[in-house]
């Protein structure tokens, strides 16, 4: 028997047949097309389910259940999509419109709460009984595991991380909202603020690699001249450091994990990334006689919607 996971992306439709330990069997996948009726979006996606299947050697009656990750909040009980703005989704039956085609249990969930479950089954929080997920990519999600279930809280928007106050009247935040931590934790915030010291000290290597534009910017190069010892580059990165060992130190005071794990494009610095939080976080602790979760780099990367969508199913 095996599982389907659909990660519904604005961009394109990624679906793939995994087992029971949480491996891909096959993959498929088609452009969205985000600006057709949810419609016909879901007949593709129907039809891709099937193509998968057929793919890895299986018929449906050999899958027992389909997840959806999307970039959004959907009603467990009912598999509505309250709020999905990249596809323009707005109280779309989701379960009900591809159980049309597909006559399976469907379940749907937020990408970044199906990411943090592909980790804890497949990835670097395996066996740990508690883990919480930031994916730190144009803004911050977050996904919470407990005992190997996603938690989505009373009304699908648990784990809403990004958009927890970390500075009081700060940065504007497209939630409509002031301070939120992506204002501070975010590939766009490293940009930000990485712009602002260009314009301050015009000697940055940061400058010298766009050109002199700071409009061509980008989190890899502050990243970059950061670990090249660059002093403006090596600020910006210490301020969102600073700025990321808050936000965990705040997840651990409520929630205190096993494990936070790191993921989206900038966890892509790696070890350069993990040991300057490592080396923070201590200064942020309450209880300082007691140990602090493990932080860790995610591993899955682009595979994390397939395998987290499909074990959706093997969570209920």
């Amino acid at each position: 028997m095996a599982y389907i996971g659909i990660d519904l992306g604005g961009t394109n439709i990624a679906v793939g047949a995994v087992n029971e330990e949480g491996q891909i069997l096959s993959q498929v996948s088609v452009p969205t097309g985000a600006s057709r009726p949810y419609q016909e979006l879901v007949k593709d996606m129907a039809q891709c389910v099937k193509d998968a299947a057929e793919k890895a050697g299986l018929t449906l009656s050999d899958i027992k259940s389909v997840g959806i990750g999307i970039p959004g909040v959907a009603e467990e009980a009912t598999g509505v999509v309250f709020n999905c703005t990249n596809l323009g989704w707005f109280n779309v039956p989701l379960r009900q419109e591809l159980q049309k085609y597909i006559d399976l249990p469907v379940y749907i969930d937020n990408d970044a709460n199906v990411a943090a479950l592909a980790e804890s089954y497949a990835g670097v929080s395996k066996n740990c009984r508690s883990s919480v997920m930031l994916t730190l990519g144009t803004g911050v999600g977050g996904g919470i595991v407990i005992d190997g279930k996603p938690w989505s809280g009373a009304h699908g928007r648990g784990g809403e991380i990004g958009h927890m106050t970390l500075i009081p009247d700060g940065v504007p935040c497209t939630c409509g909202n002031n301070g939120c931590v992506e204002r501070y934790c975010s590939a766009t915030a490293l940009i930000r603020m990485g712009r602002q010291e260009c314009f301050a000290f015009e000697g940055s290597q940061m400058l010298v690699r766009t050109g002199g534009d700071p409009e061509k910017l980008n989190a890899r190069i502050v990243i970059d001249c950061a670990k090249e010892g660059d002093a403006c580059a090596t600020r910006v990165f210490n301020d969102f450091v600073r700025f990321l060992a808050m936000a965990i130190n705040n997840i651990t005071a409520f929630f205190d994990p096993e494990m936070i794990v790191l993921g989206g494009g900038v966890s892509g610095a790696g070890d350069f990334l993990l040991k300057a939080v490592e080396a923070l976080l201590p200064r942020y602790q309450m209880f300082k006689a007691l140990p602090i979760p493990k932080v860790a780099i995610a591993k899955l990367g682009n595979e994390a919607g397939i395998i987290g969508a499909a074990m959706l199913g093997k969570s209920k």
